[in-house]
């Protein structure tokens, strides 16, 4: 079956939006589209007259909560030809998931030895889990969330079982660390949780609460 014409008008909102985020169109047919994000903002920069502002180059690219948003895009490290990725390439799954994130080097006071060391912690833990909680090997717990999710070690470590995992970076933690969750692989939010959750809570089916509580003590 053929997907439904879609007329150019409703299209061309789309295009307008993603050209100036720098997308590039590899193909579409019908109501699907699919979207490249850049290796690099070379080509944006030829083209900048298309493209709104770059953001100050001293803002924190994930400085993402409780924050103004700006008409702006996050420049990305520079390169010298177009073939070029900006920053450092991530391993395919499933070896990103362990390996150490390049986005660690931007966060002060953490180091590639802590990741390795909360990995350890957390495989450790999650053994002990499933001697426990035996529903976690037969497949009876598949949605979960991680109210503190840290490095994402957590989730990493339950990677052999069939689970899905929401992770959260809760906006008071000592460390943003959004960013390594999505280099390794991983999905995740922000959150304050002296709000509520945009999600019912019995949508999953095991919440993990660790060192959660502590960040409240005194709120």
């Amino acid at each position: 079956m053929e997907p439904p014409r879609i007329p150019k008008k409703k299209l061309a909102p789309l295009e307008d939006l993603a050209i100036p985020l720098c997308w590039r169109k590899l193909k579409g047919k019908g109501p699907i589209a699919m979207w490249q994000k850049p290796n690099n903002h070379i080509e944006c920069n030829k083209r900048n007259s298309k493209f709104p502002k770059f953001c100050n180059k001293n803002d924190y690219p994930d400085d993402g909560w409780y924050k103004t948003m700006d008409v702006c895009i996050t420049l990305l490290p520079q390169v010298d030809h177009m073939q070029d990725v900006s920053g450092v390439v991530l391993e395919n799954c499933p070896k990103r998931l362990n390996t150490v994130p390049p986005r660690i080097r931007l966060i002060s006071g953490l180091t590639s030895q802590d990741f390795v060391d909360d990995n350890l912690m957390w495989q450790k833990r999650v053994s002990t889990y499933a001697s426990v909680l035996k529903l976690l090997s037969s497949g009876g717990c598949r949605n979960f969330m991680d109210m503190n999710s840290g490095l994402g070690g957590f989730a990493s470590s339950l990677s052999k079982y069939l689970v899905w995992v929401m992770n959260v970076v809760p906006h008071d933690a000592e460390y943003n660390t959004l960013g390594i969750i999505y280099e390794r692989g991983l999905i995740g939010t922000y959150m304050n949780w002296c709000e509520p959750f945009s999600t019912y809570p019995r949508s999953y089916d095991l919440i993990h609460a660790d060192n959660v509580f502590s960040l409240y003590m005194n709120k």
